[in-house]
């Protein structure tokens, strides 16, 4: 059904596998509207009450595909793409599932935006989780923006998205950014446990609390989105973008010029 992703289920536990792993599950345009698309058919699998997130491979999701970004051919019409992604994330953070993100390898970019969304992170030691946007002169999307906000406030969440770092787990369970971390190779037997422990629960109780809570916070998150969209479309006409992008290429610190 999809060409990017695997969509799994295995009694009440739903899984989403991210399937570029020559990629490290880089997002390209069609791998960001297959996952809008699977995460909005979940909303209809009333039979599942847990969805788990993850990517094949070496890495949770290394971002968005920079290759794509810069292939002369086939210009990325971030118009498009920007439906798509605002389409993934506000349909991952409605699901009616506990959704469980098991980050292993890399998780940057927009594939950290997309586990930040998440109701439980796990993540295993060794992993790297950067929202790095600034890197290369764009802006946090995918609700960036808001998820960070709601894990950490508003000046934690400044302070991180402008450094654009890459934290270690520990660094990150630290800041509020996650819940969990685990030995290398232990994330899926950790999300396993847990998932035991929420269908062993009221998880009808559960899911309406969810519900509730982030109904409150759609208008909000619809306002982020769509200002992530606009801004993003802004920033990648500007000159310190491509200034990023070709440093990226070349392996070399950038010069921004603010422009």
């Amino acid at each position: 059904m999809y060409e990017t992703i695997r969509l799994e289920k295995q009694g009440r536990i739903g899984h989403v596998v991210l399937n570029r792993p020559n990629s490290m599950n880089a997002m390209n345009g069609l791998m960001m509207k297959e996952l809008a698309d699977c995460f909005e058919s979940l909303h209809h699998e009333k039979s599942l009450h847990v969805v788990k997130i993850y990517g094949e491979g070496r890495a949770f999701s290394a971002g968005g595909d920079i290759k794509e970004m810069m292939n002369p051919d086939n210009p990325m019409d971030i118009d498009l793409v920007m439906k798509d992604i605002s389409r993934l994330a506000k349909a991952l953070y409605t699901l009616p599932q506990v959704t469980i993100a098991i980050i292993h390898g890399a998780s940057a970019g927009l594939g950290f935006s997309m586990a930040l969304a998440c109701d439980h992170v796990i993540a295993e030691e060794n992993s790297k989780l950067a929202m790095n946007f600034i890197g290369i002169g764009l802006v946090p999307d995918g609700g960036g923006h808001f998820f960070m906000k709601e894990r950490v406030g508003v000046p934690k969440a400044k302070e991180i998205i402008w450094a654009g770092q890459t934290l270690k787990a520990h660094d990150a369970l630290a800041k509020g950014l996650i819940e969990e971390v685990t030995a290398e190779g232990r994330g899926m037997e950790h999300a396993g446990a847990y998932a035991d422990e929420v269908l062993a629960s009221p998880v009808l109780s559960k899911l309406a609390t969810k519900n509730i809570l982030h109904t409150l916070k759609l208008h909000e998150l619809d306002q982020v989105l769509e200002m992530e969209a606009a801004s993003q479309s802004a920033m990648r006409r500007t000159k310190d973008h491509l200034e990023g992008i070709q440093a990226f290429v070349e392996k070399r610190k950038p010069e921004f010029s603010g422009q």
